[in-house]
């Protein structure tokens, strides 16, 4: 079974991308989808099992891989109950984002193409939580490396977009260094790469030092660290993120799949599959802790100001990935995974419901040219109504007799907040409640303006090129890549994108004008599109209080997990035993995030232009992302680019090519030259010449 669920959507994506615009749109769609779905159907009863108590922890042996001196790292495919977790959150929302993209990416010349790489990546995922040693996880970690570069380029003609996987590319190579010496140094330590014998020999390391750099240092300290430094680059942890917000770049669909419930997420599993590893090293565990609040705090703040619906939604990702590793760093691993998991459905929802609205405002991403969608797009609002209660854990507390029910987001993320002030960790959980208040803001935020208010649609080029087409100027349809070679109304490149359908418009009346629409009327998403929303929508509702016993409960837990990963069972009494104001603290927060939001957008809707005039420098530190970009820019990019340019002219053009195939040139060509003028073609001239070497010849001769 687990063969099966590996290696189908590779089987899938070879057929797909080897047969391209030859095999057809429909049979390419038809193959990689019905393989996630069948992937998908073969996951959940392993997680079920694991759920029951009837599954066991096994390993099933692919093939010899690598043998090399002391060295023996075997192709094998590991399932336990991690493992189990990760199947059906890929699967799952792979084979949704696949049906998904049928109708987001229907006009697109390039469709197998797509789906291909989109096969191509859940088999890298599936490989790498299914790895049995570092090796075989190293190779997952590169595949999705790759897969993702190509889905976030895949419109190549677009240079922003080419720029956006580029970037992820390279600073994810700056991760994937540190996650290598790791590996390198695990082995030197252990003397070998599977995963269980290194767990299992960690604890007679603790307390070891080893020679790194200039200094020795905890043995365990310097490889977790090591690792983590992989971790931080493939789930864009602070220092290694500005890859994420950029790779929204890319087609929708790719946003969901990777920057959602998968690739990001595989610094989280890595973290928690070799947690006795991290249990062993706590001033790791310290620098995971705080590396991942301050990703939390900074992301939300990010997100608080961005005008782009898909980058309010990237920078979300980035804060709830920061959740995960603050809960990791403080022992409460199964929250993370918790998190991991119910983070999968809401925010691949949100994502597919940006996506849905965006498809509707033809290309539109700007939050500022939506409003009043709620009653033209009503099943995307719901949807996306169903994504925002989890995200921001709407839900009621248990306490005083009142059942402790909520939506997703709310059993896990609050279980985080809550692990955080159980562990004696009181600045981990002010920065948790705080961001949970700051998630609040900003997610109401993306849904007043955008389904609540006046139309302001009128403002959008985009909208304005889909009414001008409209009245007998169609230029024809647009692909859903082509929408993104012009620029938008704000001067900048366009950023968006669409499913390629027409949208329905008629001539703007004048009241049309007045209320903002413009003659232009939204229309909802094809089926294909509705479908996977409704199906996420449900597990944003029910993933959380139907799951959350065998997560994080004390006993139900460890029975569940059963070794997968360092389950800390007093850790998860004591989080069930803090004070009812630390369990109040996130739904408070949530309430005055969401009051705020409905002051700032709905109430006052002056009130976000007054708050940015008066604390202008803060809101242009926001806006500009903390200059993480204009710092590395100075820093890393413009110093590579002179070096390249030094290297460039100084060395290659003006050493190397002069001296070498240049210069030769230049003497060959200055020999012919002279040898050209003795090469006149008259004779008295060869003859002079005969008489010239003659008579030197005797003289020669007589001399000697």
């Amino acid at each position: 079974m687990i063969l099966a669920i590996v290696f189908l959507p590779l089987l899938a994506a070879a057929i797909a991308g080897l047969g391209n615009k030859a095999l057809g749109f429909t049979p390419a769609k038809l193959i990689t989808t019905g393989a996630l779905f069948v992937s998908c159907a073969l996951s959940w009863p392993i997680f079920i099992g694991f759920m029951a108590g009837t599954e066991t922890a096994h390993v099933t042996p692919v093939l010899k891989w690598i043998v090399s001196g002391g060295m023996d790292a075997a192709w094998a495919l590991r399932v336990d109950a991690l493992t189990a977790v990760m199947l059906v959150v890929i699967t799952s929302v792979s084979a949704l984002v696949h049906l998904y993209s049928w109708g987001y990416m229907s006009e697109d010349p390039d469709q197998p193409r797509f789906f291909a790489y989109l096969s191509l990546f859940t088999f890298a995922m599936l490989m790498l939580v299914t790895a049995d040693s570092l090796v075989q996880m190293f190779f997952g970690w590169e595949g999705v490396g790759l897969a993702s570069y190509l889905l976030i380029g895949f419109w190549f003609r677009k240079p922003t977009a080419q720029a956006a996987a580029i970037k992820a590319f390279v600073v994810n190579r700056v991760g994937d260094l540190g996650f290598m010496l790791g590996i390198f140094g695990t082995f030197l330590v252990f003397g070998t790469v599977s995963i269980p014998a290194i767990l299992a020999a960690a604890p007679n390391m603790a307390g070891s030092t080893i020679g790194f750099l200039w200094f020795r240092a905890d043995t365990l300290t310097v490889l977790c660290l090591l690792l983590f430094v992989g971790a931080m680059g493939k789930s864009a942890q602070l220092g290694l993120h500005t890859w994420l917000p950029d790779a929204m770049e890319g087609p929708t669909p790719v946003s969901a799949l990777i920057h959602a419930a998968t690739m990001v997420t595989a610094g989280v599993f890595m973290v928690c599959r070799l947690s006795p590893m991290f249990e062993m090293a706590p001033v790791a565990l310290d620098v995971v802790r705080f590396v991942g609040a301050a990703t939390c705090l900074f992301a939300a703040t990010c997100g608080l100001v961005q005008t782009d619906i898909k980058r309010v939604i990237a920078y979300s990702t980035c804060s709830q990935l920061g959740y995960m590793f603050f809960a990791a760093g403080v022992g409460a691993y199964g929250a993370a995974m918790f998190h991991l998991f119910t983070h999968a459905f809401f925010k691949a929802l949100l994502f597919l419901g940006a996506g849905s609205v965006i498809h509707a405002m033809h290309h539109e991403q700007d939050m500022r040219y939506y409003g009043g969608l709620r009653k033209e797009i009503p099943l995307t609002f719901w949807a996306m109504m169903m994504g925002t209660l989890a995200i921001t854990g709407v839900g009621i507390p248990g306490l005083v007799g009142l059942p402790n029910i909520g939506f997703a987001g709310f059993h896990s993320k609050d279980a985080i907040i809550e692990a955080g002030w159980a562990s004696g960790n009181p600045g981990v959980w002010f920065v948790g409640v705080l961001v949970a208040l700051l998630t609040s803001f900003y997610s109401w935020r993306v849904m007043f303006l955008t389904f609540w208010g006046q139309p302001r649609w009128v403002n959008s080029e985009h909208v304005q090129h889909a009414v001008h087409d409209a009245h007998g100027h169609d230029h024809g349809h647009d692909h859903a890549h082509d929408a993104h070679h012009t620029d938008d109304a704000h001067g900048n490149p366009a950023q968006a994108e669409d499913a390629g359908h027409a949208p329905t418009t008629h001539g703007p009346s004048q009241q049309e004008l007045k209320v903002g629409t413009g003659g232009y009327h939204p229309h909802e998403s094809p089926l294909p599109m509705l479908v996977p929303l409704g199906v996420l929508s449900l597990g944003a509702i029910a993933a959380g209080f139907v799951f959350h016993g065998y997560f994080i409960e004390p006993e139900a837990g460890a029975h569940f997990w059963k070794g997968a990963l360092a389950f800390r069972e007093h850790l998860m009494h004591a989080m069930h035993e803090v004070p009812v104001p630390i369990k109040l603290s996130a739904t408070v927060a949530m309430l005055l995030g969401l009051y705020t939001a409905w002051y700032a957008y709905i109430r006052n809707t002056r009130f976000p232009a007054i708050v940015a005039e008066q604390f202008s420098v803060l809101y242009d530190f926001l806006l500009h992302k903390w200059y993480f970009d204009e710092l590395y820019n100075l820093l890393f990019v413009r110093p590579a680019f002179a070096i390249g340019r030094l290297l460039w002219h100084r060395g290659d053009e003006q050493t190397i090519d002069r001296f070498g195939p240049n210069g030769s040139a230049w003497l060959v060509q200055l020999g012919s030259r002279g040898a050209a003028k003795l090469q006149s073609g008259y004779l008295y001239s060869y003859a002079f010449v005969m008489l010239i070497g003659l008579t030197a010849a005797v003289t020669w001769a007589i001399a000697g």
